[in-house]
């Protein structure tokens, strides 16, 4: 189904024993378009630190309750890799997170999530007990990945939602607008439509421009 980003903040989100805080953003991947991390301002028993949870561990989703429930505990967001959410965020970066959840990697695989085209399906073939076994193998191959990528200066490819709702639309002939919202399907979480505010020249409307036109 598809939702709009902005219902997504100021939901709660709550690991296995116990709460963490509430979405205050969501980072996507400018190539893929797809949303691969929420950004959660943790309450006051870390200090209201922001964290980035993954899709992929989510368990739960509740829009009415506006609720949000992860397979991670305190302790492991606790002691998760600081970023600076104000910044874009690069692929290194997520090769930091991805390693010390035990997440399997996407990209380099031909689906939107590696193994499949939903979050959920990325830990297909992965028990409980494998994953810690599974981070644990990975941790020389994740220091190559953090080596290869600052070796290679790659750029910048997760951008804020809530930052690009603010970005002008330019069509071939003229500004068209600007972003209010982006529509996510909430399986895939693949971004369908950037909503586009046309006030500044067709006063009161609105119209749906797909990622593939950008």
């Amino acid at each position: 189904m598809l939702r709009n980003v902005n219902d997504l903040y100021g939901f709660s989100v709550a690991a296995s024993d116990g709460p963490i805080g509430e979405v205050r953003d969501c980072f996507f991947d400018d190539q893929a378009w797809t949303i691969r991390f929420f950004v959660v301002e943790a309450g006051p028993w870390l200090g209201g630190r922001k964290v980035l949870i993954s899709p992929i561990a989510l368990i739960g989703l509740d829009w009415a309750g506006k609720a949000l429930s992860a397979s991670v505990t305190r302790d492991q967001v606790k002691g998760s890799p600081d970023i600076d959410t104000r910044k874009p965020v690069s692929r290194q970066h997520e090769v930091e997170q991805f390693g010390y959840y035990g997440h399997p990697y996407y990209w380099g695989e031909p689906q939107l999530w590696g193994a499949g085209p939903r979050p959920g399906m990325s830990l297909a073939g992965y028990s409980s007990e494998q994953l810690p076994n599974q981070q644990r193998e990975t941790t020389k191959f994740v220091d190559a990945q953090l080596k290869l990528h600052r070796d290679r200066g790659d750029d910048p490819h997760l951008r804020s939602c809530r930052a690009v709702e603010r970005y002008h639309i330019h069509a071939t002939d003229g500004d068209i607008g600007h972003v209010d919202s982006l529509l996510v399907e909430d399986e895939s979480w693949a971004i369908r439509y950037l909503v586009v505010n046309t006030s500044d020249w067709w006063l009161g409307h609105q119209m749906l421009v797909a990622p593939p036109w950008i």
